[in-house]
This record gives C-alpha cells, sequence and structure tokens, in this order.
C-alpha cells in the first residue's frame, strides 16, 4: 500500500500502541486478531471488539480534532475526521503494527471454507478492522485512558495528513496576500506544557503587523491555526 506518510514516521508513532498491546492477555491478543470464519462462534472473532474500536478511536480522533481547529466548522471537522479514520488510515497503522506477522500461525490447520491469512492481509477492510479490535482490547483489558493517548499518538501522522490536506491554510493566506502585494511570515511567541505535551502560540505577520494568532501542538499546527484566524479575520473585513 503507497502511503505519503514514511514508515519510519508511522512505526515511530505507533510504538505506544504496540506496547499496550504486548499488555493484553495472550487470548484477548488472540481474540482481536481472529477472523469469524477461524472461530467456533463468531463472536469469539474480532468483530464485537472492532466494534467497540471504531468507537474509542472515533470520539479520540474528534476531541482531538475539536481543541485543535477551533474555528473549524462542522464540514471541516467532519471530513478531516473522516480521512484520519478511514479504512485505509486504519489499514496503514496495521502495517506499522505488523499485523500481517502478528497473524502468522493463528490460521487453523486444514482450515476448510475459511479465510487464508495471505487473503487477509491484502484485504484493507480486514486490516482496518483488526486495527479497530486492537483498540478495543486495549481499551477494555488494559486501560482507557492510556488507549486514548496511545492512538491518538498512533493516529496522529493521519491526522497531520488529513489537516494538512483540507485545511491548509496557510498556502490559502499567502495566495490572499500575494494578490494584494503582500506576503506573510510566522513567529513562535509561546511555548508551555512539559516536553511531552508542548503548546506552541504563532503569530502570522504581514508588514509589521499581527494579523493572526494561534495554537497547537506543533509550530506546523500552530501556524495554521494563526493562518486560519488570519483569514477569518480578512473575510470579515472584507
Amino acid at each position: 500500500m503507497s502511503s505519503a506518510i514514511p514508515e519510519e514516521v508511522g512505526r515511530a508513532a505507533v510504538t505506544g500502541f504496540a506496547g499496550l498491546i504486548e499488555e493484553l492477555p495472550e487470548d484477548e491478543r488472540k481474540r482481536a486478531l481472529t477472523h469469524s470464519s477461524w472461530a467456533g462462534k463468531r463472536v469469539d472473532s474480532w468483530g464485537r471488539l472492532a466494534f467497540l474500536g471504531d468507537s474509542v478511536l472515533g470520539l479520540a480522533v474528534a476531541g482531538e480534532l475539536f481543541s485543535r481547529y477551533p474555528r473549524s466548522d462542522i464540514g471541516r471537522l467532519t471530513k478531516i475526521h473522516g480521512q484520519a479514520v478511514s479504512g485505509r488510515a486504519c489499514a496503514e497503522v496495521a502495517e506499522w503494527l505488523d499485523v500481517p506477522d502478528r497473524l502468522a500461525g493463528l490460521e487453523p490447520v486444514g482450515l476448510e471454507g475459511g479465510i487464508a491469512t495471505a487473503a487477509l492481509v491484502i484485504s484493507e477492510r480486514a486490516m482496518a478492522s483488526i486495527t479497530e479490535a486492537l483498540i478495543g482490547a486495549c481499551y477494555l483489558h488494559v486501560d482507557p485512558n492510556r488507549t486514548a493517548v496511545a492512538v491518538l499518538e498512533a493516529f496522529e501522522p493521519q491526522i497531520e495528513l488529513a489537516g494538512g490536506t483540507l485545511l491548509d491554510f496557510k498556502s490559502a493566506l499567502q495566495e490572499r496576500l500575494a494578490r494584494r502585494g503582500r506576503t506573510v511570515s510566522y513567529k513562535v511567541v509561546a511555548e508551555d506544557g512539559p516536553p511531552h505535551d508542548r503548546v506552541f502560540q504563532v503569530e502570522a505577520r504581514s508588514g509589521g503587523e499581527v494579523i493572526g494568532s494561534g495554537r497547537g501542538p506543533s509550530k506546523k499546527a500552530a501556524e495554521q491555526s494563526a493562518a486560519e484566524a488570519a483569514l477569518s479575520a480578512a473575510e470579515q473585513d472584507a
């Protein structure tokens, strides 16, 4: 599966999530990796856990987007959310978690009528469901709060990609100012929080004037927030 996210970035992002998976009881970890055609009863497969994990993932990312993009309306938030937690995004996380390797040896010997492991690992839907099932299992059997934190870390590259693709306020502001012969620059004016949870405040400046200010968990996110504020102010003044 080709991706705009470098593999090394993705694998680094899922480190915490992978650690939680290792804390799972062996039978629950196996359940999250078991296709319904491999189980005697459907409830012994990943389906129920995937149902729960989908909601855990959706809520965690929705809360993050709500805080990260305070000026975005429901339409924009919905588009970013949809891309960040899509089946493709979940399947990519499954690859970073080495789910194909985790499936090795789980397919029942002499399986008749069931789906082969080789077919599962090339199925975006199956890989996505396993990611959701692992989230659900960690939520139930490790810790809800730690799971939410690890899930946000694991999906941060997907959130960044979706936000950059759908909400490139910096480019929009640059184009708007260029039509008037003006340019924009960004300056970090404050940093708050501990090293592992920094919050940056950035000002967008044009012609020596502060035209927008924003905050975010990274300089890039704060710059986008500042650009969004500048665009909003410009539209109100128009």
